[in-house]
């Protein structure tokens, strides 16, 4: 096999798989919709009553809820957020991250988790009917406001309702001034003198978060759960088409984008019921716990932690080591996963040093040139020496045109005599190809790149490079200088690399440096940093190579 139809079938297979996850989504998995629970209960029969049944469909809540006027907007602040809890429903009005802008502009404003909207249609509604009642309970909360002044601090909002079926709960709210994680514990109590029949859930509505992501077209957003031990990502195929149900052990569920995630955990003990149903950009998940009894006189606790703030991989893994909550597991940088998260960690190992993503980007990709530098190497002097090989070659191809199976034999044995391996050019770009993907899911999903700057013009690695001319470009709306700077440097790279390709292929191979950098112009810039360093890079070892066969 011709050393340079392995390069380019290489190079040709790269350009696929990044550009089909550059203008393409990803293909939804088939949807697997697991039988509901049985709605039969133990202890149900003569003397029990049951709460008004579901008019409506149990996902979509009730249609219309009567205002009630008396209803509170209350306000915690804490270090790290604020939040507005409306009275009626008990749902989140607003979740404000305090640490993080919804655009790079400095007066773009914080970080808005929840748009405000009714107070059916707000987040974090518990309800005794699987949410399919036409009321909200009111509760009044014992305090107007709650304010966490050091990370240190831990408070408590207490908020109870009164329901007209002669029931009482009792929500009470943990905040810690230093975390973004929220308990939740509902007390329900029967004070009649009947058992009663409830199905508790609890719904979290969401639609995309109000901010600008630059990587967003490529990269998952939307409902996922948690469940057995598998992430799933339900793409839009499968809510389009109607709830999607999922049943097992539920770690957690709720939505999520690349950088930010608004979710429910529940207890690790049980089997629970999550539907998630879309509508243009709206979404629900139901965590349903079943139908239940409540003894008359008697009450029944439900509890859950609700996380609403960035996806930093370290920050959830010390969540997970306190709960067992599995929220480091939304983040996810697909199939390469087990060789990008190391990645990640030594990025921000480099950060704490260097005090800057640029910098961090630039010394990883050194840290991978050095790992591979002997395997390059290698590869490097194979291609040197098949280029001077090439001669012989060109004479094997002329004696012996019309016996391609004799040709090949010849040829084989020249390599053999020669002690050169046709592919050993290639083996190299092989084996860095995973590192690649996995470090270009990291540069695109990492949290820590958002609005992080470098140097000069280049104030966002998660954005694509634009230098700003004074006038509007049209759909670049600025020059890509580190783009056309990564193009420029693959050009030189291949002019310096020994070719044996015919002109045919040689001219093939000339387009690749213009093909990227259309490929790379809308990228973000830290991953087209990482690019420019390792051709710079590659031009060294290449340069030293070169000289070294001269002397």
């Amino acid at each position: 096999m011709d050393l340079y139809r392995a390069f380019l079938a290489i190079i040709l297979s790269f350009l696929i798989l990044v550009g089909y996850q550059y203008f393409f989504h990803r293909p939804a998995p088939p949807q697997q919709t697991p039988q509901a629970p049985s709605t039969q209960q133990e202890g149900v029969g003569a003397g029990i009553q049951a709460l008004p049944a579901p008019t409506t469909s149990p996902i979509d809540g009730p249609a219309s809820v009567p205002i009630d006027g008396e209803a509170r907007a209350i306000r915690v602040d804490t270090p790290m957020f604020t939040a507005v809890i409306n009275e009626q429903g008990g749902g989140f009005k607003s979740f404000v991250l305090k640490e993080f802008r919804t655009g790079i502009e400095e007066d773009s404003g914080p970080m808005q988790l929840f748009r405000p909207k009714e107070s059916v249609d707000l987040p974090v509604l518990f309800s005794l009917d699987n949410n399919g009642g036409t009321s909200l309970p009111s509760y009044r909360a014992e305090e107007a406001s709650l304010v966490l002044n050091n990370r240190q601090d831990e408070g408590k909002l207490v908020m109870t309702a009164q329901l007209a079926e002669g029931i009482r709960i009792v929500r009470t709210l943990t905040f810690r001034g230093g975390s973004y994680l929220i308990d939740v514990e509902y007390a329900v109590e029967n004070t009649t003198d009947t058992p009663l029949q409830i199905s508790p859930a609890l719904s979290l509505r969401n639609e995309p978060f109000a901010h600008a992501s630059p990587t967003s077209q490529f990269l998952f957003s939307g409902p996922a759960a948690y469940i057995d031990g598998e992430l799933d990502e339900i793409k839009a195929k499968r809510w389009r088409d109607g709830p999607v149900v999922l049943q097992g052990q539920v770690s957690w569920a709720g939505y999520v984008d690349n950088y930010f995630m608004t979710s429910v955990v529940p207890p690790a003990e049980g089997m629970r019921l999550v539907t998630v149903q879309g509508s243009g950009e709206q979404f629900r998940t139901l965590i349903s716990e079943g139908i239940r009894i409540l003894p008359a006189r008697a009450s029944q606790v439900y509890t859950y932690k609700l996380y609403f703030g960035p996806k930093k991989l370290e920050d959830l893994k010390e969540i997970d080591s306190r709960f067992g909550s599995e929220l480091a597991k939304s983040v996810n940088f697909g199939f390469f996963n087990f060789i990008a998260k190391p990645m990640l960690w030594l990025l921000n190992f480099f950060h704490q040093y260097s005090g800057n993503y640029g910098v961090a980007i630039i010394l990883l990709t050194v840290l991978i040139k050095l790992i591979f530098w002997p395997l390059s190497q290698k590869g490097m002097k194979s291609m040197k020496n098949m280029q001077k090989l090439q001669p012989k070659v060109a004479k094997l191809r002329e004696k012996f045109k019309g016996d391609p199976s004799k040709m090949n034999q010849e040829m084989m044995a020249l390599y053999k005599t020669y002690k050169v391996n046709p592919l050993g050019g290639c083996l190299p770009m092989i084996l860095q190809l995973p590192f690649f993907f996995a470090l270009y899911k990291v540069l695109l999903a990492a949290i820590e790149l958002r609005h992080a700057p470098f140097m000069l013009w280049i104030n966002d690695l998660s954005a694509p490079d634009r230098l700003w001319v004074g006038f509007d470009i049209p759909y670049l709306h600025g020059i890509p200088v580190l783009t056309l700077l990564m193009g420029a440097s693959m050009y030189f790279q291949m002019k310096m690399t020994p070719t044996t390709a015919d002109p045919m292929q040689a001219r093939i191979m000339q387009f690749l440096p213009v093909v990227f950098t259309i490929l790379f112009v809308n990228f973000a810039s830290g991953l087209v940093l990482y690019w420019f360093i390792n051709n710079l890079l590659s031009i060294l070892q290449q340069y030293l190579i070169n000289r070294q066969s001269k002397a």
